[in-house]
């Protein structure tokens, strides 16, 4: 990317960004698998690999380990949202809401916020303290500081080298790619029509963790660049397996290859289903409240 901007051409300088981005998306599945503990055979490997991956995404490791770990503790659970997840109204909760209230909500929920704005948003600014986690004791803060610190030294390097216009051009469009298509794979892991949300008195591990999580299954090239994170569904089932043995999973127990299955096609729809159906137990778009109500 340097090397097309430094001849000028910033077409091909913004090109490379896809890939380049992808290759971020990776990086950040291997720190999701650090967090878990299952990319390396020992705590400190994975700890200290996670951190230094979460300079360059921008996401403090221990900070975000101890979030993603609350959204496995109680994902699909009604009685337990607000950390980890996506916000996920039931169809009663939004008619509670008062009109400015529906309108921030449906704000929230609109594509250009839920996959633009928010990533960015995510990613730039609500990551460089510990949201969420302000008074959970001095780990988090430390850990937001230390990566803060950390991207401060990296930009102020990179800006001093290239100059502010090309390390903007090199890096913002990668990030902003990346940080969009992260918050995306997330989404229709859990925010698909026939997923699992019960209260926490009906609530299951592992039937959440199998039907609350979609088997995304994307082509070839997308499952590498991903690092198979789509094979959610088990990921959720046993998250210490390690990414790179989850298609294994599959060829062993070939039944659950079509839990919960998205085709890439058949996500696109996913964008539309906003509000959880506690009658009909599904993810149902706006204009379906009148019909549920």
């Amino acid at each position: 990317m340097w090397a097309a901007l430094y001849f000028g051409q910033v077409w091909l300088c913004l090109l490379l960004a896809v890939p380049t981005a992808g290759f971020l998306v990776r990086l950040f599945m291997i720190q999701h698998d650090c967090g878990h503990g299952a990319f390396f055979r020992t705590r400190r490997a994975n700890d200290w690999v996670g951190r230094v991956i979460g300079v360059i995404t921008l996401t403090p490791y221990d900070y975000w380990r101890r979030t993603h770990a609350a959204h496995h503790g109680g994902s699909g659970n009604l009685d337990r949202r607000g950390m980890g997840d996506l916000d996920t109204l039931t169809v009663a909760e939004y008619l509670a809401l008062c009109p400015w209230s529906r309108w921030r909500y449906r704000l929230y929920r609109h594509p250009l916020v839920m996959f633009g704005i928010g990533p960015a948003y995510i990613f730039l600014v609500q990551n460089r303290l510990p949201i969420g986690l302000l008074r959970a004791g001095w780990q988090p803060w430390i850990s937001a500081m230390a990566t803060n610190a950390a991207i401060a030294v990296i930009v102020a390097g990179a800006i001093w080298l290239l100059g502010i216009v090309p390390f903007l051009l090199l890096h913002l469009p990668v990030t902003l790619l990346a940080a969009s298509i992260g918050v995306w794979l997330f989404y229709v892991q859990h925010q698909f029509e026939d997923t699992s949300w019960d209260p926490d008195k009906n609530w299951d591990m592992h039937e959440s963790a199998l039907h609350g999580s979609s088997h995304y299954d994307l082509p070839g090239v997308l499952r590498w660049f991903t690092a198979n994170i789509g094979i959610h569904h088990v990921h959720h089932l046993a998250s210490r397996i390690p990414y790179y043995r989850l298609p294994q999973v599959l060829r062993d127990h070939p039944e659950l290859k079509d839990v919960s299955r998205l085709t890439l096609l058949k996500s696109l729809g996913c964008v539309r289903l906003v509000l959880w159906d506690e009658g009909k137990k599904r993810l149902i778009p706006f204009r379906d409240i009148a019909i549920s109500a």
